[in-house]
């Protein structure tokens, strides 16, 4: 059986640098051969960067786009790598916009890979299941493609699929199985959800299965806007076992020999399997085998949910930050645990020198707040400054009348102006630390601490902040190292401190009582009776859900956060505003 050693890229793309991105898929394939590749893969959209929204509708981007993945091809063969096939994803089209007046059916912007080789592009594909649900609109972007791409390569049938081709039964895999192919390539920006490495390798072995074929699945790395993608890269074998696997959250270039089956000597013209058409093609000459041991990429376990996200969290604000060339941070320090864990996060991030920590204290903030505001900055290192708000606070009340919440909303909101001018004067990106569950419930003030360019922990529940805290802490211990988030911050009671004595528990449900409602609710379109069946005390689902239901005009106006979760808010769950549906009790 022939063996081809593949080099699967898992790299970080930035949407809109085609030419950058195009110097990484240069860099990374000139490290593949070195290390003996005879295919190299990249992953989805690869030129482009993913998801590129409605710059698919630019007709320049496009045309940008498509002389960009000819130009890669003469650069390939320019650096002396013509003879190494390399798989790229990139946006091509072969029609107006779906959008426009000219519009043809049929036709349109795709989703595509091409297969690069001797200074030309010598296959494409064109992605053929649309997912067009949670942040997914593909079905408003893409035609789908009809046609399954198989080359052969080394004397390998190799067919050639894009990330939601794997998530459903049926289409390419299944003509693939039709196609006698022995390896079918899976290029992927897949984003991260919590445990969604969990569903992915068992789904991959269903695809090996229904193909009857090896696959080699190869995710980006890194952040764009809110979502991250893991990497997570892997190789199945076609009976299902697990032959490599990447870590995540890392670019990394995993290099492994597969055995695969000899191509049959059947046809090498178009065909028809499963409805979609089979055209064949083949490569002249690629690298010779390697001499020498197996090259093995080795198997990576997953870490710990905490760990995971974590991870995602970091990577998510590090992308955001440079990508979009802030030199900086700045957050509000409250001595709280949103805070503290915002602040840990920007810190692993981006270092304690790119982060400014601003205590802000009032009248009722209490002594313990504000000494564990300045020792989280003391055991992370970052520019610690203290701002009280006080005489600003007293400004405005002199000349204003206000009583109740509305002294309190001015608290919130004079931070959030200092928060700002900082920003202003000193070029950083305000970072806001409102957790999920008080985005569900309201708990925040507009143009107060809901001010910021960017929000870590938008998607993280508040039960979640505190394991997150907590395996922090655990794991700057198993290093040797200080940990970062006081244990003062972590085993209070939480309090936004605007009124004497005030606790979140004086008007919410405690989190480990809320945050299942809010969960159920939320990420699991659960009802109210659906919630009550749970085991849930009507009474307090009530009160949750109304309090959810009448935020919705404030987390319109929340800064954008790394999502981890299955419906984070924003993309994932988009409710009207003006909306009187309510479920009743």
């Amino acid at each position: 059986m022939p063996t081809l050693r593949l080099a699967l890229s898992q790299v970080n793309p930035s949407v809109g640098d085609l030419a950058g991105n195009a110097d990484l898929v240069r860099s990374w394939t000139r490290q593949a051969a070195d290390a003996g590749a005879q295919l190299v893969l990249f992953p989805e959209m690869m030129l482009t960067g993913y998801p590129v929204e409605d710059l698919v509708f630019r007709r320049s981007f496009v045309a940008a786009s498509r002389a960009a993945v000819e130009r890669l091809a003469a650069d390939l063969a320019a650096d002396g790598l013509g003879e190494l096939p390399v798989v790229v994803g990139y946006l091509d089209a072969d029609g107006p916009p779906q959008v426009s007046g000219d519009a043809e059916p049929g036709r349109g912007a795709r989703n595509a890979a091409a297969l690069l080789h001797r200074g030309v592009v010598a296959a494409r594909y064109f992605k053929h299941h649309l997912p067009n649900y949670g942040v997914f609109d593909e079905d408003r972007y893409f035609v789908s493609g009809d046609a399954l791409t198989v080359v052969r390569i080394g004397g390998v049938d190799v067919a050639l699929t894009i990330c939601e081709d794997l998530w459903q039964a049926g289409g390419p895999f299944a003509a693939a199985r039709r196609a006698g192919v022995g390896l079918v390539v899976n290029i992927n920006g897949s984003p991260y959800e919590l445990n969604k490495d969990d569903i992915r390798l068992p789904l991959v072995r269903r695809r090996a299965a229904e193909a009857g074929a090896a696959i080699a699945y190869v995710n980006m790395t890194g952040g764009q806007d809110e979502l991250v993608f893991e990497g997570d890269s892997m190789i199945v074998s076609a009976d299902g076992e697990l032959l490599t696997r990447a870590p995540q959250f890392v670019e990394h270039l995993l290099v492994h020999d597969v055995e695969l089956p000899a191509a049959a000597t059947g046809p090498t013209t178009e065909t028809l399997a499963d409805g979609m058409r089979i055209v064949h093609s083949t490569l002249d000459g690629i690298p010779p085998a390697p001499s020498g041991p197996a090259a093995t990429g080795g198997l990576i376990e997953p870490v710990a949910d905490e760990a995971e996200v974590w991870q995602a969290l970091v990577l998510g604000l590090r992308d955001y930050v440079n990508k979009n060339r802030f030199p900086s941070v700045v957050l509000g320090l409250s001595g709280g645990i949103d805070s503290a864990v915002v602040a840990a996060l920007a810190v692993d991030a981006l270092g304690p020198d790119r982060v400014v920590g601003v205590s802000l204290p009032s009248q009722h903030s209490s002594e313990h707040s504000r000494e564990d505001a300045a020792d989280l900055a003391k055991r992370t290192g970052l520019d610690y400054r203290v701002e009280p708000i006080q005489p600003m606070v007293d400004g405005f009340l002199a000349n204003l009348s206000l009583s109740g919440v509305a002294v309190e909303n001015l608290q919130a909101r004079v931070r959030g102006v200092i928060l700002m001018a900082l920003s202003n004067q000193e070029g950083h990106l305000v970072l806001t630390t409102g957790n999920k569950s008080e985005l569900a419930v309201g708990y925040s003030t507009l143009y107060g601490d809901s001010v910021g360019g960017f929000n870590p922990v938008k998607d993280v529940w508040k039960t979640l902040i505190w394991r997150l805290a907590k395996w922090r802490n655990r794991d700057a211990a198993r290093r040797g190292e200080t940990a970062p988030i006081p244990e003062n911050s972590i085993g209070k009671p939480p309090s936004a401190e605007l009124s004497p004595g005030q606790l979140d528990s004086d008007s919410l449900p405690d989190y480990d009582v809320l945050d299942p409602i809010l969960i159920g609710y939320v990420d699991g379109d659960l009802g109210r009776d659906g919630l009550v069946e749970s085991g849930h005390d009507p009474a307090i689902v009530d009160k949750v859900l109304r309090l959810v239901d009448t935020a919705e005009y404030k987390r319109r106006q929340s800064a954008p956060g790394t999502k981890i979760s299955m419906k984070a808010f924003g993309r994932d769950r988009r409710l009207p505003i003006t909306n009187r549906w309510r479920e009743h009790g």
